[in-house]
């Protein structure tokens, strides 16, 4: 299994011109690999939202491709968001980091954590192009392919848990953050 500072060393390598919604976990160690316009912390109690926050900004602004990084308890509060997703054809690459806790609220074994086999349920959801990457060289190989092209696109990171944890505090606030991206806006028109 890989370690997530791997997994989003790789996607800061291939991740283009992808904006990139982090959200609980990945908020405090994405800023390791990257902090431009193109970065935005959703943390307002994102677990569940996440998805249709990055759908939403797809619809909004379909010249942004945008990558969404979701845990998998997140993404089990709200599984019907795959479904929505996979009726557009939109710029968005939903990236599942899969490590089997409820990490920042104290390490609780997510439903059913490892045995849930999320791949078979976004390609029944209807998501065309799915990725499942175990370890760090299959996420090595796929990054380039799974980043590029139409989508949507579901990416299933299995990666290492680390209980402990505690909910991460954004880099700045969320005003500076939606000033920040809302700049891409009047860049691409």
């Amino acid at each position: 299994m890989m370690h997530p500072k791997e997994a989003l060393e790789v996607l800061a390598c291939n991740r283009g011109e992808h904006v990139v919604i982090t959200t609980m976990g990945t908020v405090a160690l994405w800023p390791e690999f990257s902090d431009t316009a193109r970065d935005f912390h959703y943390l307002p109690s994102s677990m569940g939202e996440a998805v249709p926050l990055a759908l939403g900004l797809c619809l909004a602004r379909p010249e942004l491709k945008v990558a969404v990084l979701v845990g998998d308890g997140g993404l089990l509060m709200n599984l019907g968001c795959l479904v929505t997703a996979a009726q557009y054809s939109v710029p968005l690459r939903i990236i599942l980091v899969d490590n089997g806790l409820y990490e920042v609220t104290g390490g609780q074994p997510v439903a059913n954590a490892r045995r849930t086999d999320f791949a078979r349920i976004a390609q029944g959801a209807g998501i065309p192009r799915v990725y499942t990457c175990a370890t760090l060289e299959q996420w090595q190989q796929s990054a380039p392919a799974a980043l590029a092209g139409p989508g949507p696109v579901f990416i299933w990171w299995q990666v290492q848990g680390e209980r402990g944890r505690t909910t991460p505090a954004p880099p700045r606030p969320m005003p500076e953050q939606i000033r920040r991206l809302r700049s891409l806006w009047s860049a691409t028109v």
